[in-house]
């Protein structure tokens, strides 16, 4: 286990975090419900000109553009040291490192090396992919490993491209990974010890970039993802391909988490490809899908969308848009940031353009209405980590530097 000392870069007079009692979690990619919505109130309506305050930053997570999941005081975030890929805990109140462990090697890559991933908390426990396909459950306290798989080794995978990006799922006593092996594009693991329950033996595509997401449709728990060739849904139950459906692939990087709700799901991908609304219709056991919509009016790449009311907010390509979900309809668009992802939380979108410039604006159908913005230090690479916000502070992650700021109205 490597201690090197992080290196905190800046600190304002520490603002606690609610009590512990209160304090809420973002346990995973994308929030608590997977959906990169914050349950979050009582935030700022507006910046000022500078920005929120900074509660800190620290410098030293080397590579990587994973985000970052927190429980209780404690935050993780993956990164790298030397020729390895790292898991960090870190004090969420000060940013200050506990312990960190490394998982595997690092990989380079020409857009950038190291970890895609946010790591999964879960009780006393933390599962973490790195960019090689090492999959590790890790002891949420000290950071000793419970168990370790590879994806390529144990499943056949082959690394993408750009590297393995999807942030692990708990789903009850299992964990749902993407190897993209032959007959186990995906697979659900014991998570108590790593054993394999079962394969998607009717699926043998590449693994995407995306992370999945759970389902109960018409009494039927499922699993929805982007793989390399298709957006797919697979029986919870024992991995039984449901669905496949191939318009919205584009076979280069399909990257975006999709959006569940009402037994409808949507998916999106850029690379000139566009979007796609199904709806999900019972079939005894099974569960199929048909097309209600598709569109080239969100080409999302990787910055995500997410669900608020009737509306899609995400970026199409470079232009923040806002799409009715049920029709696909445009509701409009702007410039905003350029190109990049968000989050949702208190009825406003936090934006992080990849020019290292982040933005806040109202969640509305009615137009975009900018309510504040400022730029971060450019780090050399695309600002490509999406941005948290959990308990009050907002939560920048850009290469090697984590930045915290209060966001709570005051």
């Amino acid at each position: 286990m490597n201690r090197r000392t992080f290196l905190p870069l800046l600190s304002a007079p520490l603002l606690p975090l609610d009590g512990a009692e209160h304090t809420p979690d973002w346990p995973q990619w994308r929030g608590p419900l997977r959906n990169g919505i914050s349950t979050d109130s009582g935030l700022m309506k507006s910046w000022p000109s500078n920005g929120p305050p900074v509660v800190w930053s620290v410098t030293g997570l080397g590579d990587g553009y994973g985000s970052v999941s927190m429980k209780g005081d404690r935050l993780y975030v993956q990164g790298t040291q030397g020729s390895e890929s790292v898991l960090f805990c870190l004090s969420r109140n000060e940013g200050k490192r506990l312990w960190s462990t490394a998982l595997g090697r690092k990989l380079a890559q020409d857009r950038g090396g190291g970890p895609r991933a946010t790591p999964t908390i879960d009780g006393d426990r933390v599962y973490a992919l790195t960019e090689n396909g090492d999959l590790a459950c890790v002891n949420a306290a000290n950071g000793g490993i419970i168990w370790r798989r590879n994806l390529p080794r144990d499943f056949g995978g082959s690394n993408p491209n750009w590297h393995y990006s999807e942030s692990p799922l708990i789903d009850g006593d299992r964990l749902i990974i993407t190897p993209g092996g032959p007959n186990a594009t995906i697979a659900a693991l014991e998570k108590a010890t790593g054993k394999t329950i079962w394969t998607s033996k009717e699926l043998s595509d590449p693994a995407g970039y995306s992370s999945c997401i759970p389902a109960d449709v018409h009494g039927v728990r499922v699993y929805m993802t982007l793989t390399h060739n298709s957006a797919v849904g697979v029986r919870a139950e024992d991995g039984k391909l449901l669905w496949r459906y191939q318009p919205v692939a584009n076979r280069v990087a399909n990257v975006a988490t999709p959006i569940f709700r009402d037994n409808r799901v949507f998916y999106t991908t850029a690379y000139g490809t566009g979007c796609a609304l199904l709806e999900l219709r019972p079939r005894g056991r099974e569960v199929e899908a048909r097309e209600l919509y598709f569109s080239r009016e969100m080409q999302n790449h990787h910055g995500g969308v997410v669900l608020i009311g009737d509306h899609l907010y995400g970026f199409s390509n470079a232009i923040l848009t806002c799409l009715e979900f049920a029709t696909g309809k445009v509701a409009w668009r702007d410039r905003s940031v350029g190109k990049g992802s968000l989050v949702a939380a208190d009825g406003h979108l936090y934006l992080l353009g990849e020019s290292n410039t982040v933005g806040l604006a109202e969640a509305t159908p009615q137009g975009y209405r900018e309510k504040g913005r400022f730029r971060i230090e450019d780090q050399g690479l695309p600002s490509w980590a999406h941005p948290v916000v959990c308990g009050g502070r907002l939560y920048i992650r850009n290469r090697g530097m984590l930045s915290c700021y209060n966001v709570r109205q005051t």
